[in-house]
């Protein structure tokens, strides 16, 4: 029977195990690895952030998942031979006869000096904790939201985090005393489309909020309250929320696997240079957007493609990188940006919403994965 390893139990790594359950039970036995206890839906930390949900509600235990030949190991991998396709963790070792590599993007917070002494975040549970307690001591000054490297998980994020941060102040009564601006490295919001990105861009100017284009930020200069940016200029803060640099895992950059910051794949089906080993998710270096969605299903055509390779048949359906976000524009509306990034000649996007059936439809969108990948 063939053993497939599959590093990390994000959106791609559960799906792929759960896929594999289903379709190959009985030919392949599974090892889901994960250093986590349990797994959060990226939008759940905005939950946190705005005191709507304590932690322990948008925390999914990894201990609930029953999947018919499917492992699930708590380790933390520390050393990756994807010739050899053996993987070390802190407590052994796995020898794959197909390896998945499922790690996804890692924050670099000291990517940027000063970040992490001097901002905040909501990219982590954690972070989002910590910057719901900064909120409530904000009572004026101007809030600089920045981009400090690119690509990011989630686009849509940044500019989610904006418009829910104007109606934090709105319901405090404070929006007037508090000036919220947005910082990227971008030219625009959503670069492969404009009618996106302009929408975004109205939403921001219709609640005061300023989008400052094409600004790479360098470093964080804690004592004058600066953020410096790459061609000299600065953008003064009060508070600075950043979303930090994003990276292949170091044990995979240590492992040969990527080439710079992220792994190279096949884009039909995923595969590396290396015989039997796939890297799915956010870790690769295939140019589209980095979200969850996205990651299930490129999860869903390494599951075929593996099913396809040990009956002795071609994959039918390569990837075409298509999926959605979602995208909370306040006051309980919910809109979705809709993305096909190699379905046909050109990349393309669409928003649809905002609307408070969208939001019912977000709220379906976990129910759903909850159930098919935990039971």
């Amino acid at each position: 029977m063939n053993h497939v390893v599959i590093l990390g139990a994000g959106f791609a790594g559960l799906e792929l195990a759960t896929r594999l359950s289903e379709s190959l039970a009985g030919e392949v036995r599974t090892t889901l690895i994960e250093r986590n206890d349990s797994f959060t839906f990226g939008f759940s930390k905005l939950d946190v952030l705005l005191g709507r949900k304590p932690k322990a509600d948008v925390l999914l235990p990894y201990a609930e998942i029953s999947k018919v030949g499917v492992e699930f190991r708590r380790e933390r991998v520390i050393a990756i031979d994807p010739e050899a396709r053996h993987v070390m963790t802190d407590a052994g070792s796995y020898d794959a006869d197909i390896l998945v590599v499922a790690l996804g993007a890692a924050y670099d917070f000291a990517a940027t000096p000063g970040f992490e002494e001097g901002g905040v975040e909501y990219y982590t549970v954690a972070g989002a904790e910590r910057m719901r307690d900064v909120l409530a001591e904000v009572d004026s000054g101007q809030i600089l939201l920045g981009m400090l490297g690119h690509p990011f998980k989630c686009p849509p994020a940044p500019f989610e985090g904006a418009l829910l941060l104007h109606d934090h102040f709105v319901e405090r009564g404070l929006r007037d005393a508090v000036e919220i601006r947005v910082a990227g490295p971008m030219a625009a919001p959503v670069p492969i489309t404009k009618e996106v990105s302009r929408s975004f861009l109205d939403a921001l100017t219709e609640r005061g909020i300023e989008y400052i284009p094409n600004q790479h930020i360098v470093e964080l200069d804690t004592r004058e309250n600066e953020a410096r940016v790459a061609d000299g200029e600065s953008l003064p803060y009060d508070l600075f929320v950043g979303i930090p640099v994003h990276r292949a895992p170091q044990v995979v950059l240590d492992s040969g696997l990527a080439d710079g910051d992220w792994v190279p794949v096949e884009r039909t089906n995923l595969a590396t240079r290396f015989p039997d080993v796939y890297a799915v998710g956010d870790i690769t270096a295939l140019p589209m957007a980095k979200a969850g969605v996205f990651a299930e299903s490129a999860a869903q055509v390494v599951a075929d493609d593996i099913a396809a390779r040990l009956h002795g048949e071609e994959l039918e359906r390569p990837y075409e990188g298509a999926g959605m976000c979602y995208l909370e524009f306040g006051g309980g509306a919910v809109a979705k940006v809709e993305a096909n990034f190699f379905g046909g000649p050109q990349p393309t996007a669409r928003l649809v919403g905002p609307s408070q059936e969208l939001a019912a439809e977000k709220v379906e969108f976990a129910s759903t994965r909850r159930k098919r990948w935990f039971g």
